[in-house]
């Protein structure tokens, strides 16, 4: 596995790939068996295989969460070199955002709803460095979880809406053999908060109406941020010991 640090050093390795197809994975860090079997799907289905890795800042709005964040770039790197990844993309703040972040992506309506809704500004800067990642990439097919369904279906808004030549491609959620969507915040959780979490799928898995949903949660003990219903999936978002979960179910 090659660990590229900008853009220019991608572009003549992209340039060279002579038209075969390239799978991207965009991540974090803090990677998990979600984010592998992203992986593993890329690999499967295409040539190549690029993992980038980079914490972003722009879409963190409570500057704690960022510091925080349970990434570890030592161990991230070893997990892709073993699963098989050709290319990391691993660039800092000032590769990414030349201009400090003066131009952005936004979204007027969805991203302004649900996750959006609390944390202003973070599908502005989701949907900014995903943009660039792809301009530096050039995907052939782009993997991405189906956990954050807000942020795929903004994503895909995205590719139609500027005619990008992408196939972005939603990937189940991976789970906890007791349901727990996984997530790098689960490792944020105590024990005792790890043996409640599953609690969050299981209720919201039981129905009942919006608010019934959100009463049963607040009566497990967690506080919840929002439960709601938009065409056909439902979506919540909880906090538990200060660290904020979110699923999604398709309730057609």
């Amino acid at each position: 596995m090659k660990i590229i640090n900008t853009p220019e050093e991608f572009k003549k390795i992209r340039d060279s790939l002579n038209g075969k197809k390239i799978g991207f994975v965009p991540t974090m860090g803090g990677l998990h068996n979600g984010h592998l079997s992203l992986v593993n799907k890329a690999k499967s289905e295409n040539e190549i295989t690029v993992v980038s890795v980079y914490l972003n800042e722009t879409q963190f709005n409570d500057k704690n969460d960022l510091v925080t964040y349970p990434a570890n770039f030592k161990d991230d790197s070893a997990l892709l070199e073993k699963a098989g990844v050709d290319y990391l993309f691993a660039p800092s703040y000032a590769v990414m955002y030349p201009d400090d972040y003066r131009y952005m992506v936004t979204e007027k309506d969805f991203s302004k709803k649900l996750c959006g809704a609390k944390r202003p500004g973070h599908f502005d800067g989701v949907l900014t460095v995903v943009m660039k990642l792809f301009n530096i990439v050039r995907p052939t097919n782009a993997y991405f979880g189906e956990k954050d369904f807000q942020q795929l279906t903004l994503l895909r808004g995205m590719v139609e809406a500027f005619f990008m030549n992408i196939n972005l491609i939603g990937c189940p959620i991976v789970r906890e053999e007791n349901g727990l969507a996984i997530s790098s915040r689960n490792r944020k959780l105590s024990s005792a908060g790890l043996a409640k979490a599953p609690e969050f799928h299981k209720i919201m898995s039981q129905g009942g109406s919006d608010s019934e949903i959100a009463a049963n949660l607040e009566k497990a003990g967690f506080k919840v941020d929002y439960v709601s219903t938009i065409n056909g999936r439902l979506y919540a978002a909880v906090f538990l010991e200060d660290v904020r979960l979110i699923d999604n179910i398709d309730v057609k």
